[in-house]
């Protein structure tokens, strides 16, 4: 699997799997400590954090998204939180899906104004109509979590499956939220022509 580094920013940085799924992952540093989102491992990854900072844990944000978050938690001796509903130092948590087989919770960074998300949203192609720049995950784009996110003006978008939103990602939320039911068939269109795409060999 190739994994190479994409959405620097002033408060952290991603990788992101070259696959169909658009795995990606995030490290964010606050204070000169380290933490990471729903982790994949690779090459040169451990290098990278500690030039950044001192580890101090692993988040996963979704209960099927383990990932490798446990063995890099191992690894680095930090703690390793599943789907918390706490805040954990400067971040907050924000229940999206409660169901016994959907637990997931979105991190939320207000003093740097990051939102990140595991499976809820994401810019992967099979995510977004044509017109989109973020999109409901296609399983609940009947039901987007609008309410949960109301309050929410985020100044950067993570995402666990697809690059970063950077640029008005305030505008981009509230636009993915709001026309999510409407643009399905959009959505339906852009999947099966990424399922269709010639993949890296």
């Amino acid at each position: 699997m190739q994994l190479r580094f994409c959405d620097d920013f002033e408060d952290g940085f991603g990788w992101i799997a070259d696959e169909f799924l658009r795995r990606c992952s995030h490290a964010l540093v606050a204070d000169g400590r380290v933490w990471l989102i729903d982790a994949l491992d690779g090459n040169e990854l451990e290098d990278r954090i500690r030039s950044a900072g001192a580890p101090a844990g692993v988040i996963q944000l979704l209960d099927r998204h383990n990932r490798d978050c446990a063995a890099l938690a191992a690894r680095l001796g930090v703690p390793y939180h599943v789907v918390p509903r706490t805040a954990i130092a400067q971040f907050e948590f924000i229940p999206i899906h409660t169901r016994r087989l959907w637990q997931e919770v979105a991190l939320w960074w207000p003093e740097r104004r990051v939102l990140v998300f595991a499976d809820a949203l994401g810019t992967a192609d099979y995510f977004r109509s044509d017109r989109e720049r973020l999109g409901v995950h296609p399983l609940v784009r009947l039901w987007p979590p609008r309410r949960q996110l109301d309050a929410i003006e985020p100044a950067v978008i993570l995402c666990g499956h697809g690059a970063g939103v950077f640029d008005e990602a305030d505008a981009a939320l509230r636009e993915a939220l709001s026309t999510s039911r409407r643009r399905i068939p959009g959505q339906v269109a852009s999947a099966v022509r990424a399922w269709r795409a010639p993949r890296p060999s």
